[in-house]
């Protein structure tokens, strides 16, 4: 399958339904669950439906959620993309990845190209991504990205605080790493 995008140290690319297996075993585990609505959303028959409309937001929008590979080993290590954020109009930056490789910049790394992807290849005005708040990582991604807390709201069946960052802001830090020593 076609990558989609390439960081780094990382390669993305469209799901199949061949990946469902991968998909249950690693947002089933309880690191990963917990920020994700546990077992309710992140369950076998809830991935299945998940996975398709993973797959259909290809199809739709040329966007959606992919595989996150190392691309040192090909190792499945999460997911990330952007996509429609339930029904409300924005389109939102996600990522989920496997806890053994938190806390090395991967989180920051995927989400970072993807809103670069979002604004320079979709022309999108605007990307916003929703977190559980206890989850302190991903809140950290988030800033670290230009995003800014707006709300806080149920999302996913659960409260989320809810961030957003505007194609301009996005390119002004861009702009600032570009220039960093």
């Amino acid at each position: 399958m076609t990558t989609i995008l390439e960081t780094p140290r990382l390669l993305m690319r469209p799901f199949t339904m061949d990946d469902l297996p991968w998909l249950i075993e690693m947002r089933t585990a309880e690191a990963v669950s917990r920020y994700m609505g546990g077992s309710r959303w992140q369950n076998p028959e809830a991935l299945r439906k998940r996975m398709a409309f993973y797959i259909e937001c290809w199809h739709k929008f040329d966007f959606g959620v992919c595989g996150m590979m190392l691309k040192e080993t090909g190792e499945m290590i999460g997911t990330a993309g952007i996509q429609p954020l339930e029904d409300t109009g924005e389109v939102e930056v996600g990522y989920s990845i496997i806890e053994k490789y938190w806390g090395q910049g991967i989180g920051f790394e995927c989400a970072f190209a993807w809103l670069d992807h979002g604004f320079e290849h979709h022309g999108l005005e605007r990307i916003v991504a929703v977190a559980h708040p206890d989850n302190k990582g991903s809140r950290r991604i988030m800033e670290k990205c230009g995003m800014q807390y707006e709300r806080t709201e149920e999302h996913y069946g659960q409260e989320a605080v809810f961030y957003a960052v505007s194609r301009e802001r996005f390119r002004d830090l861009k702009r600032g790493l570009d220039n960093e020593p």
